[in-house]
């Protein structure tokens, strides 16, 4: 058990990690969310706390949520009338919370002689800059770490509780539906952890078992929606990125390695290689699995998707990564025998706390410019749309969050396919869409001008976000194109 000392320690520092950055916005603009697709899990979340259906569009069921497990955190929310900002940042708080936990949790349990009333694991965690920006982000993404950190510390603990690990990996497909990677790690872990044949396959039953419990209803939950046992997201997102992968490896890999060591991890990859060096030695299979799943998983997101948004798909790797380097640290470092090393050890720890602590203040910079280019963009346009234009206006647009969460529109054509998967299989063909969004009726476009120039060409700029930060993209300002009178 951890002193509940340390405990009220770790709870002090994430509220004053969320709380910090959120100001940080609401002084360089105002708060809100560095994502538009934050408004899309409140837009579904509202809409099924207040109308009691899955939607994006009043009255128009889609599978346009990836996470649907956060949709339903976040509706609670509005079931309670409880502010939406403020009700995000909650959660997002309480998942930093328990992430940082766990992973503290975890070394405590590996080594008993860690007494300290200072959580300093959990620090470690609770200053990673792109997890501190995630935990303010509205997003899933930490839900989404906190399920597998959960997952990945059973097995380097050498937990036999194979059903519960099987839950939480359905429970996870929730969350996103990568989490179905963590099947891999844990039938090997079935197998490899009993002693005996039978108990061998009565591990895997069980993991079989809790991951079906749950993956069942989430595969029906999808069909009942949308026809399809996957999100639109898995799809459109796939179609919208096929360029990304074609790209050479090598192109990848440099994009990988780039973003995911930008932070603190950078100086904890020694610790990494050094502990898989161990576990393999000593046939450390948990440490082992763990590791080949961060990889894995690594690798499978940057081969089929660009990591934009400081790679907010592969950060809930990042929990997994801080765990294995701790581990190294907390059970192999404090072992020195001579005064060069003992100063080699400090300079590394100094290291790590500096540039912990450096990056830590550069990513609240980082969210509050985020969060100011959403607000002044998307946000400011959906206000736009809500004063200029009828409810009833068929609006075609590619960043729909903002805009269906404040618009009022009753209906729109998303370019993207998250609520309109009639798209995806042309949705890079500006000639194709052109023709369907003419054949559908759509009146305006409101697009960055660069991303769909063929599309815009021949029609009529009425607005160009004019908050205080717009115009930060590269393919321009968020616009709004009159192309048929109504």
């Amino acid at each position: 058990m951890m002193p509940r000392r340390s405990l009220v320690l770790l709870a002090i520092f994430t509220f004053f990690g969320v709380t910090t950055y959120v100001l940080t916005a609401a002084w360089l603009y105002r708060p809100g969310f560095p994502l538009d697709d934050s408004w899309i899990h409140l837009t579904y979340a509202r809409n099924l706390a207040l109308r009691g259906e899955w939607s994006f569009l009043p009255g128009q069921n889609s599978a346009g949520s990836t996470a649907p497990l956060w949709t339903f955190l976040l509706a609670v929310g509005f079931f309670l009338r409880i502010s939406p900002y403020v009700w995000a940042y909650f959660l997002g708080g309480v998942m930093f919370f328990l992430l940082a936990w766990r992973i503290e949790f975890t070394l405590r349990r590996m080594q008993p002689a860690y007494t300290s009333i200072m959580p300093w694991a959990g620090l470690l965690v609770l200053g990673e800059w792109h997890l501190a920006w995630a935990s303010a982000s509205g997003m899933e993404i930490l839900l989404h770490a906190l399920i597998i950190t959960m997952v990945i510390s059973m097995l380097i603990l050498g937990d036999p509780r194979f059903l519960l690990m099987g839950l939480l990996a359905g429970l996870s497909i929730w969350s996103r539906p990568d989490g179905l990677t963590l099947l891999g790690p844990l039938g090997l872990f079935a197998v490899l952890y009993p002693k005996t044949n039978r108990q061998k396959v009565s591990a895997a039953m069980r993991v079989l078992l809790g991951f079906v419990a749950l993956f069942g209803p989430y595969l029906l939950f999808n069909l009942l929606l949308a026809d399809t046992p996957w999100p639109n997201t898995f799809y459109a997102k796939q179609a919208e990125y096929a360029v990304w992968q074609a790209q050479p490896v090598f192109t990848k890999l440099s994009a990988l390695l780039g973003q995911y060591f930008s932070g603190v991890t950078l100086a904890l990859i020694p610790a990494v290689v050094l502990l898989l060096v161990k576990a393999a030695q000593k046939r450390g299979w948990g440490i082992l699995l763990a590791f080949v799943w961060l990889a894995g998983y690594a690798w499978l997101y940057v081969s089929r998707l660009p990591l934009y948004q400081y790679g907010r798909y592969i950060m809930p790797t990042i929990p997994v990564f801080l765990l294995l380097a701790l581990i190294f640290l907390f059970f192999w470092l404090p072992v020195v025998r001579t005064r060069v090393q003992r100063y080699l050890r400090f300079a590394w720890l100094a290291s790590i706390a500096l540039l912990g602590i450096v990056l830590w203040a550069y990513g609240a910079y980082l969210y509050a410019k985020n969060v100011a280019w959403v607000e002044s963009e998307m946000v400011q346009t959906a206000y736009w749309v809500k004063q200029n234009l009828p409810s009833d206006t068929l609006v075609a647009a590619h960043d729909i969050g903002a805009l269906g969460y404040f618009s009022g529109l009753e209906q729109v054509v998303d370019l993207a396919g998250l609520i309109s998967p009639q798209v995806v299989p042309f949705m890079l063909d500006e000639s194709r869409l052109l023709v369907y969004l003419q054949n559908q009726g759509a009146t305006n476009i409101i697009v960055f001008p660069e991303w769909y120039p063929g599309l815009v060409k021949d029609c009529l700029l009425v607005y160009e976000a004019d908050g205080r930060y717009a115009g930060q993209n590269p393919q321009g300002i968020l616009s709004v194109y009159e192309c048929q009178k109504p």
